[in-house]
C-alpha cells in the first residue's frame, strides 16, 4: 500500500470515528482490547494487552488513533492489561461463534462476493436455529464482521463459566461431529403381560427439535412422498436406498397407506426400513444442516473479536450489529457501507480490475485511473486492489 493510500484511508477512518458513537460491550473495563494501526509495508502490527484504562474513552481513542482494525476479548479478567494470559486472571467469557464465507463447503472461489455472503447468511440461520431452539440461549448478539461473514456473541449467564472442553461439546453439537443415531433415539417399552411374551422396546426418533427432529423431518418427507405414489412407483423409489429390497419396500409402502401415524410419531421399530432409512439420512442431514463455524474461535476463552461499530480495514465496511428480526432483510453490501463514504467521488489507480457489487450497484472496471464513488474506492483500496490517485 502506497503512503498516499495509507494516509488517505487513515484520515477517512478518523472522519468516520469522529462522527460515530461506539457502544462498548458489557463490562468493557474487564476485557482486553487490541487494535491494528495503519503501517507501511507488508504485514500488520498487532497491538494488544490493553485495558480501557490504557486506551481511555473508546470514542476518543478511535478518533485519535484511527486504527485499521479494533478488537475486544470474549473473556473478562482481573487485570486485562497484563502481558500474559496467566497474569490476567481469567474470570469468565462470552461464547463466540464465527462464520466465514471463505471456509464454507458450499462456496467456491468462483462465487462472487455477494454470493458468498448470501451463503454465509444461510449458515447463520442454521447456527441460530441450534443456539435458540436446541440450546435455548436468549442473550444473543448477531454481528456482520465487516468482511466475509458473521459473528454471534452468546452472553447467557450459563455459558460464562464454561471452559474449553465444555465449549468443545457445544461446537461438536452444532457441527454434528461424532453424531450417532443410537444416541438420538428414545426407547419405549410396549406389550407383554404376566405369563405372556416379554415386553419389547420400541425405538422412537424425536419428532421435534435437535438432530433427531431434523432426521425425522427428512424421513417423514420421503415417506409422505411415497404415500402419494402408486405401489409400483413407490417400491421402485424405496429400492433406490441401500438394503431395501422389493419385499421390504412393499411392506413399507403399505405402512404409509394404513399406519402413517407410526411414521409421524417417529416409530423406527414399526418396520426395519424406517430405521435403515434414518441411518442413511443421518450423514446427509449433518452435512446439509450443520453450522460450519470456525471451531477455534468458539473454544477459545481468550479470543479477541471485532468491535461492533468499528471499521474493517480490509474492506472499509462497518462491523454492524444486526437485530434478530432484521437478519433476512440485511444486505451487508448496502447496510454496512458507512455514510461517511457516501456522496463523494475520488480518484483511484486500479491495479486489480473486475466486477464489484456494492451499495446496490455493480461496477466493472479495468486497470488504470478512474473516478469512482468514494465507498467503492475505499473498498478497493482496503482490499489491496487499488491505490489512491491524484486529485
Amino acid at each position: 500500500m502506497h503512503e498516499r493510500t495509507l494516509a488517505y484511508l487513515r484520515g477517512r477512518f478518523g472522519d468516520y470515528y469522529r462522527r460515530q458513537a461506539i457502544e462498548p460491550p458489557p463490562e468493557a473495563d474487564r476485557r482486553e482490547w487490541g487494535y491494528v494501526p495503519w503501517t507501511e509495508g507488508p504485514g500488520e502490527t498487532y497491538v494488544r494487552h490493553n485495558s480501557l484504562l490504557d486506551l481511555g474513552d473508546i470514542d476518543d481513542f478511535l478518533a485519535r488513533e484511527r486504527p485499521k482494525h479494533v478488537y475486544f476479548s470474549a473473556g473478562r479478567y482481573d487485570d486485562p492489561s497484563a502481558s500474559t494470559m496467566e497474569e490476567k486472571g481469567w474470570q469468565r467469557s462470552d461464547l463466540i461463534f464465527d462464520l466465514d464465507a471463505d471456509h464454507l463447503p458450499s462456496t467456491s472461489p468462483d462465487d462472487s462476493y455477494a454470493e458468498m455472503l448470501a451463503a454465509c447468511k444461510d449458515a447463520l440461520r442454521r447456527l441460530l436455529d441450534f443456539l435458540e431452539d436446541d440450546f435455548a440461549f436468549e442473550d444473543l448478539t448477531v454481528v456482520f464482521s465487516g468482511s466475509r461473514g458473521y459473528h454471534v456473541h452468546v452472553r447467557d449467564e450459563n455459558v460464562q463459566d464454561l471452559e474449553r472442553d465444555a465449549r468443545r461439546e457445544v461446537v461438536d453439537y452444532v457441527r454434528g461431529i461424532g453424531l450417532e443415531l443410537g444416541a438420538l433415539v428414545e426407547q419405549e417399552t410396549v406389550g407383554g403381560t404376566v405369563g405372556r411374551e416379554s415386553p419389547a422396546n420400541n425405538l422412537y426418533l424425536p419428532t421435534e427439535g435437535g438432530w433427531g427432529g431434523r432426521i425425522h423431518a427428512d424421513l417423514l418427507a420421503l415417506m409422505g412422498e411415497i404415500r402419494e405414489l402408486d405401489e409400483a412407483e413407490a417400491v421402485a423409489r424405496l429400492q433406490e436406498y441401500e438394503g431395501i429390497g422389493e419385499k421390504k419396500a412393499k411392506t413399507a409402502y403399505n405402512f404409509t397407506q394404513n399406519r402413517f401415524v407410526e411414521i409421524e410419531n417417529g416409530n423406527l421399530s414399526a418396520h426395519n426400513v424406517f430405521e435403515n432409512l434414518a441411518k442413511q439420512f443421518a450423514p446427509a442431514v449433518v452435512a446439509e444442516q450443520n453450522a460450519p463455524i470456525d471451531e477455534p474461535v468458539s473454544t477459545d476463552t481468550n479470543r479477541l473479536i471485532r468491535l461492533p461499530g468499528s471499521l474493517h480495514g480490509g474492506s472499509g465496511l462497518a462491523v454492524r450489529r444486526v437485530p434478530r428480526e432484521d437478519i433476512d432483510g440485511f444486505d451487508p453490501l448496502v447496510d454496512a457501507v458507512p455514510e461517511t463514504f457516501r456522496g463523494h467521488d475520488i480518484a483511484i489507480e486500479l491495479t486489480d480490475g473486475g466486477t464489484v457489487e456494492l451499495d446496490g450497484d455493480s461496477f466493472t472496471l479495468e486497470g488504470g485511473v478512474h473516478t469512482v464513488p468514494e465507498h467503492l474506492g475505499v473498498f478497493l483500496m482496503a482490499r489491496g486492489r487499488a491505490e489512491k490517485g491524484k486529485e
